[in-house]
């Protein structure tokens, strides 16, 4: 079996997984890369740019050198093969889960409750949610899953296909290492340095991919694709600012503006400035718009391998 197969009936497995059986409660691989990679930061943290380095290189390549002998491990198995990428799938998107909390933080607004929504908001984002109302816990919830749907899932499925196991794993690691380290904190606004780095570049394709995958799929097409071009470039991150300009303007609603961090208050551009402001009912609709740039994005990875390996004939 070729390995553009392995990675399609592996992927799709992976992905109806999640689907079904979302992150395990315990035991999740990601979480103990986590603490491996906490561990790793105890023994070389310095407030320094090289020290910061040699942990994104220890903690990602140790990854994606695990993951390597894993596949090489099952080589000769076609079925230990699919089921290899089937569970690396399944352990590193996060599609179910991350619908899962947005939906839990809209049944609370939607229910009135926005105590309860403030205590769940930091299941799904780093916002500081007392600085938010009804109206701004919303719009997090939207832009969360704007984001997330390239870091969760689109982004690793791009890796997969081009470098298959290795590449899921590889992905995951930059991603959360960047969760942890890359944030502009005083701590680790040096330290953090690489990892913030090489997640914008190993995200760039990804956030690219969901955007594009918004603009097809979304409820407004020519919105999202006249949000992206004329608001992407204006927001900090240059990976989020896609993604969630097309996400907005394929709903209709516009994003951006004051936020909270950690006490630390920033003011980013708007997005989609002509859309309406982002309603309860727009949670379900972001995530509804997810679920199916995932699957296209399965779909796209694919095909892509398909092309490749007819080129390499």
């Amino acid at each position: 079996m070729g390995a553009d197969r392995v990675f399609a009936y592996g992927a799709a497995a992976g992905l109806l997984g999640d689907l079904l059986l979302g992150d395990p409660r315990r035991g999740h691989p990601v979480a103990a890369f986590g603490r491996a990679a906490a561990a790793v930061e105890r023994g070389l943290w310095r407030d320094d740019r090289g020290r910061g380095a040699v942990h994104t290189a220890v903690c990602v390549g140790g990854a994606v050198t695990l993951a390597g002998l894993a596949v090489g491990a099952v080589r000769r198995s076609p079925a230990a093969s699919v089921a290899l990428t089937g569970v690396a799938t399944w352990a590193v998107v996060g599609g179910t889960s991350l619908a899962r909390e947005a939906r839990a933080v809209g049944q609370a607004l939607q229910a009135g409750d926005v105590e309860a929504a403030r205590a769940r908001l930091p299941h799904l984002c780093g916002r500081d949610p007392q600085a938010l109302d009804a109206d701004g816990i919303a719009r997090a919830v939207v832009e969360s899953v704007a984001e997330n749907t390239s870091d969760a899932v689109v982004g690793a499925l791009v890796w997969g296909a081009v470098a298959g196991v290795p590449g899921l794993v590889g992905f995951r690691a930059v991603n959360t290492l960047d969760a942890m380290v890359g944030h502009r904190s005083p701590r680790y606004l040096r330290y953090g340095w690489a990892s913030a780095r090489l997640d914008d570049v190993a995200g760039w394709p990804g956030a690219r991919l969901t955007a594009v995958l918004a603009a097809l799929t979304g409820p407004d097409p020519r919105g999202a694709v006249r949000a992206w071009r004329a608001d992407a470039a204006k927001h900090p991150s240059p990976n989020a600012g896609p993604v969630e300009a097309s996400f907005a303007g394929a709903l209709g609603v516009r994003l951006g503006g004051t936020l909270s961090y950690g006490g630390r208050v920033e003011h980013r551009p708007v997005l989609n400035g002509g859309g309406r402001p982002v309603a309860v009912t727009d949670i379900d609709r972001a995530v509804r718009l997810s679920r199916r740039v995932g699957w296209l994005a399965l779909a796209a990875g694919v095909a892509a391998r398909r092309v490749l390996k007819g080129r390499d004939r």
